[in-house]
Protein backbone atom coordinates (compact mmCIF):
# COMPACT_ATOMS: atom_id res chain seq x y z
CA UNK A 1 0.00 0.00 0.00
CA UNK A 2 1.30 3.55 -0.94
CA UNK A 3 0.43 4.82 2.41
CA UNK A 4 3.25 3.39 4.30
CA UNK A 5 5.78 3.68 1.67
CA UNK A 6 8.06 6.43 2.70
CA UNK A 7 8.11 9.77 -0.33
CA UNK A 8 11.50 11.05 -1.16
CA UNK A 9 13.14 13.53 -4.02
CA UNK A 10 15.52 12.77 -6.47
CA UNK A 11 18.67 13.01 -3.73
CA UNK A 12 18.87 12.18 -0.27
CA UNK A 13 21.16 11.52 2.90
CA UNK A 14 21.68 8.02 3.96
CA UNK A 15 23.53 5.72 5.99
CA UNK A 16 25.20 2.26 6.21
CA UNK A 17 25.33 1.53 10.11
CA UNK A 18 26.97 -1.85 9.50
CA UNK A 19 30.17 -0.60 6.69
CA UNK A 20 30.74 2.21 9.50
CA UNK A 21 28.92 4.82 6.83
CA UNK A 22 27.23 7.69 9.00
CA UNK A 23 25.96 9.56 6.25
CA UNK A 24 26.36 9.66 2.41
CA UNK A 25 24.67 11.30 -0.42
CA UNK A 26 22.50 9.04 -2.75
CA UNK A 27 21.03 9.83 -5.93
CA UNK A 28 17.22 8.31 -5.88
CA UNK A 29 17.36 6.56 -9.79
CA UNK A 30 14.13 4.66 -10.40
CA UNK A 31 15.73 4.20 -13.67
CA UNK A 32 18.61 2.08 -12.67
CA UNK A 33 17.63 -1.31 -11.96
CA UNK A 34 20.61 -1.90 -9.26
CA UNK A 35 21.82 0.10 -6.47
CA UNK A 36 25.77 0.88 -6.57
CA UNK A 37 28.31 2.57 -4.23
CA UNK A 38 31.42 4.61 -4.70
CA UNK A 39 34.61 1.89 -3.56
CA UNK A 40 38.28 2.14 -4.41
CA UNK A 41 41.19 -0.99 -3.20
CA UNK A 42 38.36 -3.60 -3.95
CA UNK A 43 39.97 -6.62 -2.53
CA UNK A 44 37.68 -9.91 -1.20
CA UNK A 45 39.10 -12.60 0.94
CA UNK A 46 37.89 -15.41 3.27
CA UNK A 47 36.72 -14.71 6.86
CA UNK A 48 35.34 -17.56 8.92
CA UNK A 49 35.16 -19.48 5.91
CA UNK A 50 33.42 -17.37 3.75
CA UNK A 51 33.60 -14.99 0.97
CA UNK A 52 33.99 -11.37 1.87
CA UNK A 53 35.12 -8.54 0.17
CA UNK A 54 37.27 -5.14 1.58
CA UNK A 55 37.38 -1.57 -0.06
CA UNK A 56 37.59 1.83 0.32
CA UNK A 57 35.34 4.74 -0.01
CA UNK A 58 35.55 8.40 0.14
CA UNK A 59 32.19 9.39 1.20
CA UNK A 60 32.54 13.13 0.24
CA UNK A 61 31.90 13.85 -3.57
CA UNK A 62 35.43 15.95 -4.09
CA UNK A 63 36.85 14.87 -1.27
CA UNK A 64 40.09 12.27 -1.78
CA UNK A 65 41.13 13.29 2.17
CA UNK A 66 38.03 11.44 3.99
CA UNK A 67 37.89 7.56 3.62
CA UNK A 68 36.18 4.93 5.24
CA UNK A 69 37.56 1.25 5.27
CA UNK A 70 34.83 -0.99 4.71
CA UNK A 71 34.36 -4.77 4.62
CA UNK A 72 31.44 -7.19 3.80
CA UNK A 73 29.81 -10.38 3.30
CA UNK A 74 30.58 -11.24 -0.40
CA UNK A 75 27.69 -11.99 -2.41
CA UNK A 76 27.60 -12.73 -5.93
CA UNK A 77 30.25 -11.50 -8.90
CA UNK A 78 28.38 -9.98 -12.05
CA UNK A 79 28.83 -7.77 -15.01
CA UNK A 80 26.82 -4.55 -15.12
CA UNK A 81 25.84 -2.47 -18.24
CA UNK A 82 26.06 1.27 -17.22
CA UNK A 83 24.23 4.04 -18.40
CA UNK A 84 26.78 4.61 -21.46
CA UNK A 85 27.07 1.09 -22.34
CA UNK A 86 30.07 0.55 -20.45
CA UNK A 87 30.34 -3.30 -19.02
CA UNK A 88 32.01 -4.13 -16.10
CA UNK A 89 32.03 -7.08 -13.43
CA UNK A 90 31.61 -5.76 -10.17
CA UNK A 91 31.80 -7.33 -6.72
CA UNK A 92 28.22 -7.59 -5.46
CA UNK A 93 26.94 -6.75 -1.14
CA UNK A 94 24.52 -6.96 1.05
CA UNK A 95 23.38 -4.33 4.04
CA UNK A 96 21.20 -2.41 5.90
CA UNK A 97 20.56 0.64 4.55
CA UNK A 98 19.01 3.44 6.67
CA UNK A 99 17.14 6.50 5.23
CA UNK A 100 15.15 8.72 7.30
CA UNK A 101 13.32 6.50 10.23
CA UNK A 102 13.27 3.29 8.09
CA UNK A 103 15.76 0.53 7.63
CA UNK A 104 16.24 -2.61 5.24
CA UNK A 105 18.54 -4.97 3.70
CA UNK A 106 19.53 -3.92 0.09
CA UNK A 107 22.29 -5.43 -2.41
CA UNK A 108 24.85 -3.04 -3.97
CA UNK A 109 27.44 -3.25 -6.48
CA UNK A 110 30.88 -1.35 -5.64
CA UNK A 111 32.39 0.43 -8.46
CA UNK A 112 34.78 3.58 -8.88
CA UNK A 113 32.24 6.59 -9.21
CA UNK A 114 34.77 9.24 -9.05
CA UNK A 115 33.74 10.60 -12.48
CA UNK A 116 29.48 10.22 -11.11
CA UNK A 117 28.07 13.18 -9.69
CA UNK A 118 26.99 10.98 -6.76
CA UNK A 119 28.77 8.72 -4.25
CA UNK A 120 25.60 6.42 -4.07
CA UNK A 121 23.37 5.02 -6.80
CA UNK A 122 19.89 3.86 -5.25
CA UNK A 123 18.18 1.44 -7.37
CA UNK A 124 14.97 0.53 -7.81
CA UNK A 125 15.12 -2.58 -7.03
CA UNK A 126 16.44 -1.33 -3.24
CA UNK A 127 13.35 0.84 -3.26
CA UNK A 128 10.90 -1.49 -4.21
CA UNK A 129 7.72 -1.67 -1.82
CA UNK A 130 9.02 0.88 0.49
CA UNK A 131 9.45 4.06 -1.10
CA UNK A 132 8.01 6.39 -3.78
CA UNK A 133 9.90 9.11 -5.27
CA UNK A 134 9.09 13.04 -5.88
CA UNK A 135 11.17 13.86 -8.80
CA UNK A 136 10.82 17.20 -8.38
CA UNK A 137 12.19 17.37 -4.97
CA UNK A 138 15.25 16.87 -3.26
CA UNK A 139 16.41 15.75 0.36
CA UNK A 140 12.62 15.66 2.03
CA UNK A 141 14.11 13.29 4.63
CA UNK A 142 16.48 16.32 5.59
CA UNK A 143 20.31 17.29 4.97
CA UNK A 144 23.82 17.78 6.73
CA UNK A 145 25.33 21.07 6.89
CA UNK A 146 29.22 21.34 6.09
CA UNK A 147 29.78 22.02 9.84
CA UNK A 148 27.74 18.85 10.62
CA UNK A 149 29.93 16.69 7.96
CA UNK A 150 32.89 17.83 8.65
CA UNK A 151 32.07 16.76 12.68
CA UNK A 152 30.89 13.75 11.76
CA UNK A 153 33.98 12.82 9.09
CA UNK A 154 36.38 14.61 11.85
CA UNK A 155 38.09 10.96 12.52
CA UNK A 156 37.84 10.32 9.10
CA UNK A 157 39.60 13.57 7.63
CA UNK A 158 43.39 12.85 7.71
CA UNK A 159 45.76 12.65 4.86
CA UNK A 160 47.15 8.85 4.56
CA UNK A 161 50.75 8.67 5.90
CA UNK A 162 51.85 6.97 2.83
CA UNK A 163 52.30 7.34 -0.96
CA UNK A 164 49.75 8.04 -3.68
CA UNK A 165 50.76 4.97 -5.72
CA UNK A 166 48.89 4.43 -9.19
CA UNK A 167 49.38 1.43 -11.15
CA UNK A 168 49.15 1.46 -14.55
CA UNK A 169 47.68 -1.38 -16.48
CA UNK A 170 44.94 -3.36 -17.84
CA UNK A 171 43.13 -5.49 -15.98
CA UNK A 172 42.30 -5.26 -12.49
CA UNK A 173 41.40 -8.88 -12.01
CA UNK A 174 44.75 -10.00 -13.46
CA UNK A 175 46.58 -11.61 -10.28
CA UNK A 176 49.74 -9.59 -10.68
CA UNK A 177 47.99 -6.56 -10.39
CA UNK A 178 45.31 -7.48 -7.05
CA UNK A 179 48.71 -8.40 -5.58
CA UNK A 180 50.45 -5.27 -6.09
CA UNK A 181 47.45 -2.96 -5.33
CA UNK A 182 46.80 -5.31 -1.95
CA UNK A 183 51.08 -5.00 -1.11
CA UNK A 184 50.74 -1.42 -1.11
CA UNK A 185 47.41 -1.11 1.14
CA UNK A 186 49.15 -3.28 3.12
CA UNK A 187 52.21 -1.01 3.52
CA UNK A 188 49.68 1.77 3.82
CA UNK A 189 49.60 3.58 0.65
CA UNK A 190 46.61 4.66 -1.34
CA UNK A 191 46.60 2.73 -4.38
CA UNK A 192 44.74 3.06 -7.62
CA UNK A 193 43.67 1.65 -10.33
CA UNK A 194 44.32 3.48 -13.36
CA UNK A 195 42.86 1.73 -16.75
CA UNK A 196 45.88 2.30 -19.72
CA UNK A 197 42.42 2.42 -22.35
CA UNK A 198 40.94 5.66 -20.13
CA UNK A 199 43.50 7.96 -19.62
CA UNK A 200 44.22 10.50 -21.76
CA UNK A 201 47.00 13.04 -22.44
CA UNK A 202 46.72 17.13 -22.35
CA UNK A 203 50.45 18.22 -24.07
CA UNK A 204 51.10 21.97 -23.20
CA UNK A 205 54.16 23.66 -22.49
CA UNK A 206 53.05 25.95 -19.47
CA UNK A 207 49.94 23.08 -17.66
CA UNK A 208 50.56 19.23 -19.15
CA UNK A 209 47.97 17.01 -17.70
CA UNK A 210 46.73 13.45 -17.74
CA UNK A 211 43.22 12.74 -17.34
CA UNK A 212 40.90 10.02 -16.62
CA UNK A 213 37.74 8.91 -17.94
CA UNK A 214 35.01 11.75 -17.19
CA UNK A 215 37.39 14.49 -17.01
CA UNK A 216 39.48 13.62 -13.60
CA UNK A 217 43.20 15.03 -13.42
CA UNK A 218 45.84 12.81 -12.75
CA UNK A 219 48.44 15.27 -12.05
CA UNK A 220 48.68 14.63 -8.12
CA UNK A 221 50.33 10.85 -8.10
CA UNK A 222 53.71 10.39 -5.80
CA UNK A 223 54.86 7.32 -7.66
CA UNK A 224 53.50 5.08 -11.02
CA UNK A 225 54.29 1.08 -11.49
CA UNK A 226 53.20 0.89 -15.36
CA UNK A 227 52.21 -2.70 -15.88
CA UNK A 228 51.70 -2.66 -20.02
CA UNK A 229 50.80 -5.27 -22.01
CA UNK A 230 52.47 -6.02 -25.15
CA UNK A 231 49.70 -5.27 -27.41
CA UNK A 232 49.46 -1.34 -25.79
CA UNK A 233 53.12 -0.62 -25.68
CA UNK A 234 52.83 2.12 -27.42
CA UNK A 235 50.12 4.38 -26.08
CA UNK A 236 51.00 2.80 -22.41
CA UNK A 237 54.67 4.28 -22.74
CA UNK A 238 53.79 7.61 -23.89
CA UNK A 239 51.45 7.90 -20.68
CA UNK A 240 54.55 6.77 -18.94
CA UNK A 241 56.60 9.42 -20.00
CA UNK A 242 53.64 12.26 -19.06
CA UNK A 243 53.67 11.00 -15.91
CA UNK A 244 57.53 11.68 -16.29
CA UNK A 245 57.19 14.72 -17.15
CA UNK A 246 55.22 15.77 -14.19
CA UNK A 247 57.91 14.55 -12.21
CA UNK A 248 56.58 11.30 -11.12
CA UNK A 249 58.42 8.55 -10.01
CA UNK A 250 57.88 5.67 -12.04
CA UNK A 251 59.06 1.94 -11.15
CA UNK A 252 59.96 1.67 -14.63
CA UNK A 253 61.02 4.06 -16.94
CA UNK A 254 59.04 4.65 -20.11
CA UNK A 255 62.62 4.09 -21.86
CA UNK A 256 63.06 1.20 -20.72
CA UNK A 257 59.81 -0.85 -21.19
CA UNK A 258 60.33 0.89 -24.62
CA UNK A 259 63.49 -1.06 -25.05
CA UNK A 260 62.86 -4.13 -23.85
CA UNK A 261 59.92 -4.67 -26.10
CA UNK A 262 62.38 -4.49 -29.10
CA UNK A 263 63.64 -7.98 -28.75
CA UNK A 264 66.47 -7.04 -31.45
CA UNK A 265 67.53 -3.98 -29.53
CA UNK A 266 67.49 -5.54 -26.31
CA UNK A 267 70.03 -8.22 -27.32
CA UNK A 268 71.75 -5.72 -28.83
CA UNK A 269 72.44 -4.04 -25.88
CA UNK A 270 72.86 -7.48 -23.88
CA UNK A 271 75.42 -8.06 -25.57
CA UNK A 272 76.93 -5.00 -25.80
CA UNK A 273 77.19 -5.41 -21.63
CA UNK A 274 79.27 -8.92 -22.20
CA UNK A 275 76.25 -10.85 -21.71
CA UNK A 276 75.94 -14.18 -23.54
CA UNK A 277 73.28 -14.85 -25.28
CA UNK A 278 72.25 -18.22 -28.43
CA UNK A 279 73.85 -17.52 -31.43
CA UNK A 280 71.09 -15.27 -32.97
CA UNK A 281 70.88 -13.97 -36.68
CA UNK A 282 68.32 -11.50 -37.96
CA UNK A 283 67.98 -10.91 -41.69
CA UNK A 284 65.32 -9.21 -43.99
CA UNK A 285 65.87 -10.79 -47.78
CA UNK A 286 64.53 -13.89 -48.22
CA UNK A 287 67.73 -15.05 -50.36
CA UNK A 288 69.81 -15.00 -47.05
CA UNK A 289 67.91 -17.48 -45.30
CA UNK A 290 70.80 -20.53 -46.20
CA UNK A 291 73.29 -18.09 -44.57
CA UNK A 292 71.21 -17.75 -41.89
CA UNK A 293 70.60 -21.16 -41.19
CA UNK A 294 74.10 -21.67 -41.25
CA UNK A 295 74.80 -18.93 -39.13
CA UNK A 296 72.90 -20.09 -35.86
CA UNK A 297 74.32 -23.95 -36.22
CA UNK A 298 72.29 -25.13 -38.27
CA UNK A 299 68.68 -27.16 -37.66
CA UNK A 300 67.43 -27.43 -34.98
CA UNK A 301 66.77 -23.91 -34.91
CA UNK A 302 64.19 -21.80 -33.23
CA UNK A 303 62.52 -19.09 -34.66
CA UNK A 304 61.19 -16.04 -32.84
CA UNK A 305 58.91 -12.95 -34.01
CA UNK A 306 60.20 -9.66 -32.57
CA UNK A 307 56.46 -8.65 -31.24
CA UNK A 308 55.65 -12.24 -29.88
CA UNK A 309 55.30 -12.49 -26.02
CA UNK A 310 54.78 -15.68 -23.54
CA UNK A 311 55.76 -17.89 -25.91
CA UNK A 312 53.73 -16.89 -29.14
CA UNK A 313 55.39 -16.68 -32.04
CA UNK A 314 58.14 -19.27 -31.28
CA UNK A 315 59.13 -21.52 -33.36
CA UNK A 316 61.04 -25.27 -33.20
CA UNK A 317 62.53 -25.93 -36.75
CA UNK A 318 63.50 -29.33 -36.44
CA UNK A 319 65.37 -29.81 -39.93
CA UNK A 320 66.50 -27.39 -42.58
CA UNK A 321 63.80 -27.62 -45.06
CA UNK A 322 61.15 -26.87 -42.08
CA UNK A 323 63.30 -23.73 -40.94
CA UNK A 324 63.63 -22.41 -44.36
CA UNK A 325 59.74 -22.69 -44.93
CA UNK A 326 59.38 -21.04 -41.45
CA UNK A 327 61.69 -18.42 -42.20
CA UNK A 328 60.30 -17.66 -45.69
CA UNK A 329 56.87 -17.70 -44.26
CA UNK A 330 57.37 -14.95 -41.89
CA UNK A 331 59.16 -13.10 -44.47
CA UNK A 332 56.38 -12.97 -47.04
CA UNK A 333 54.47 -11.89 -44.14
CA UNK A 334 56.92 -8.49 -43.45
CA UNK A 335 57.44 -9.76 -39.87
CA UNK A 336 60.86 -9.39 -38.55
CA UNK A 337 62.09 -12.56 -37.03
CA UNK A 338 64.71 -13.52 -34.68
CA UNK A 339 66.75 -16.99 -36.39
CA UNK A 340 68.26 -18.49 -32.96
CA UNK A 341 70.17 -21.91 -32.02
CA UNK A 342 68.76 -24.11 -30.39
CA UNK A 343 69.66 -25.20 -26.36
CA UNK A 344 69.00 -29.21 -26.64
CA UNK A 345 70.60 -29.71 -23.48
CA UNK A 346 68.32 -27.43 -21.67
CA UNK A 347 65.31 -30.22 -21.89
CA UNK A 348 62.92 -27.93 -21.78
CA UNK A 349 63.51 -26.08 -18.89
CA UNK A 350 64.61 -22.33 -18.53
CA UNK A 351 64.87 -19.88 -15.50
CA UNK A 352 62.87 -17.18 -13.74
CA UNK A 353 64.44 -15.13 -12.20
CA UNK A 354 62.77 -12.15 -10.74
CA UNK A 355 64.98 -8.59 -10.38
CA UNK A 356 63.50 -6.17 -8.26
CA UNK A 357 66.14 -2.87 -7.14
CA UNK A 358 68.89 -4.28 -8.04
CA UNK A 359 68.51 -7.80 -6.33
CA UNK A 360 67.42 -10.95 -7.04
CA UNK A 361 64.19 -11.49 -5.12
CA UNK A 362 62.70 -15.29 -5.90
CA UNK A 363 63.72 -17.58 -8.88
CA UNK A 364 61.97 -20.73 -10.11
CA UNK A 365 62.10 -23.32 -13.05
CA UNK A 366 60.57 -23.46 -15.82
CA UNK A 367 59.62 -26.64 -17.06
CA UNK A 368 57.85 -27.09 -20.70
CA UNK A 369 55.13 -29.59 -21.42
CA UNK A 370 55.92 -33.05 -22.59
CA UNK A 371 56.36 -32.64 -26.38
CA UNK A 372 56.97 -28.57 -25.92
CA UNK A 373 60.03 -27.11 -26.19
CA UNK A 374 58.56 -23.83 -24.89
CA UNK A 375 58.76 -23.39 -20.82
CA UNK A 376 56.47 -20.38 -20.30
CA UNK A 377 53.57 -21.56 -17.62
CA UNK A 378 51.36 -19.45 -19.98
CA UNK A 379 51.62 -22.25 -22.06
CA UNK A 380 51.30 -24.86 -19.43
CA UNK A 381 54.71 -25.28 -18.38
CA UNK A 382 55.68 -25.74 -14.64
CA UNK A 383 57.20 -23.78 -11.95
CA UNK A 384 59.10 -25.28 -8.80
CA UNK A 385 61.86 -23.68 -6.44
CA UNK A 386 65.65 -23.55 -7.70
CA UNK A 387 68.55 -21.68 -6.47
CA UNK A 388 70.60 -19.83 -8.97
CA UNK A 389 74.03 -19.83 -9.12
CA UNK A 390 75.97 -16.77 -8.41
CA UNK A 391 76.78 -16.38 -11.94
CA UNK A 392 73.03 -15.97 -12.90
CA UNK A 393 72.50 -13.92 -10.35
CA UNK A 394 75.04 -11.72 -12.07
CA UNK A 395 73.90 -11.98 -15.26
CA UNK A 396 70.29 -11.40 -14.32
CA UNK A 397 71.54 -8.11 -12.18
CA UNK A 398 73.45 -6.63 -14.79
CA UNK A 399 70.55 -7.34 -17.47
CA UNK A 400 68.36 -5.41 -15.56
CA UNK A 401 71.16 -2.65 -15.49
CA UNK A 402 71.61 -2.79 -18.66
CA UNK A 403 67.98 -2.45 -19.92
CA UNK A 404 67.73 0.31 -17.00
CA UNK A 405 64.77 -1.40 -15.61
CA UNK A 406 64.17 -1.57 -11.88
CA UNK A 407 61.55 -4.57 -12.11
CA UNK A 408 62.48 -7.30 -14.31
CA UNK A 409 62.04 -11.37 -15.17
CA UNK A 410 65.13 -12.41 -16.23
CA UNK A 411 65.12 -15.83 -18.10
CA UNK A 412 68.13 -17.80 -18.25
CA UNK A 413 69.18 -20.91 -19.92
CA UNK A 414 71.73 -23.45 -18.99
CA UNK A 415 73.94 -24.69 -21.84
CA UNK A 416 77.29 -26.71 -22.16
CA UNK A 417 78.76 -23.09 -22.95
CA UNK A 418 77.00 -21.73 -19.06
CA UNK A 419 74.17 -19.67 -19.02
CA UNK A 420 72.61 -17.99 -21.30
CA UNK A 421 70.00 -14.82 -21.50
CA UNK A 422 67.43 -15.58 -23.48
CA UNK A 423 65.01 -12.26 -22.49
CA UNK A 424 64.20 -9.63 -19.95
CA UNK A 425 60.53 -9.25 -19.20
CA UNK A 426 59.56 -5.90 -18.18
CA UNK A 427 55.82 -6.37 -16.76
CA UNK A 428 56.77 -10.05 -15.52
CA UNK A 429 53.96 -11.92 -13.90
CA UNK A 430 53.57 -12.49 -10.30
CA UNK A 431 51.58 -15.62 -10.20
CA UNK A 432 53.51 -18.45 -11.23
CA UNK A 433 56.67 -17.55 -8.80
CA UNK A 434 54.74 -16.27 -5.85
CA UNK A 435 52.76 -19.26 -5.76
CA UNK A 436 55.75 -21.78 -6.60
CA UNK A 437 58.29 -19.70 -4.06
CA UNK A 438 55.51 -18.64 -1.18
CA UNK A 439 57.62 -15.27 -1.37
CA UNK A 440 56.16 -11.54 -1.50
CA UNK A 441 57.14 -10.11 -4.38
CA UNK A 442 54.13 -7.57 -4.93
CA UNK A 443 56.03 -6.08 -1.23
CA UNK A 444 59.32 -6.07 -2.87
CA UNK A 445 57.91 -3.82 -5.73
CA UNK A 446 56.56 -1.18 -2.77
CA UNK A 447 59.95 -1.16 -0.98
CA UNK A 448 62.07 -0.11 -4.00
CA UNK A 449 59.62 2.68 -4.62
CA UNK A 450 59.67 3.35 -0.75
CA UNK A 451 63.35 3.30 -1.10
CA UNK A 452 63.11 6.31 -3.89
CA UNK A 453 61.34 8.51 -1.67
CA UNK A 454 63.63 7.33 1.63
CA UNK A 455 60.40 6.40 3.57
CA UNK A 456 60.74 4.24 6.68
CA UNK A 457 58.44 2.06 6.60
CA UNK A 458 58.59 0.55 10.26
CA UNK A 459 58.20 4.25 11.65
CA UNK A 460 54.79 4.73 8.78
CA UNK A 461 53.51 1.73 10.04
CA UNK A 462 53.68 2.54 13.65
CA UNK A 463 51.71 6.04 13.00
CA UNK A 464 49.02 4.12 11.41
Amino acid sequence: MTMNKVIVGSEEWCSFPELGIPVIKARVDSGAKTSALHAINIAPFIKNETNWVKFDLNPIQNNSKTIIHCEAPLIDKRVVKSSSGFREQRYVIQTNLKIGDTSWAIEMTLTNRDTMGYRMLLGREAMSGRLLVDPEQQFLLGQPSSDNLKEIYKNSEKMPSGLRIGLLASNPELYSNKRIMEAGEMRGHEMHFLNIKECYIKLDAKKPEIHYRGGKILNEFDAIIPRIRPSVTFYGCALTRQFEALNVFCLNSSTAITQSRDKLFSLQLLLHSGIGIPTTGFANSPLDTDDLIKMVGGPPLVVKLLEGTQGKGVVLAETKKAAESVINAFKSLNANILVQEFIKEANGKDLRLFVVDGKVVATIQREAMPGEFRANIHLGGTASVIKATPEEKKIAIRATKAMDLKVAGVDIIRSTKGPLLLEVNSSPGLEGIETATNKDIAEEMIKAIEKNFKLDATAKQKEQ
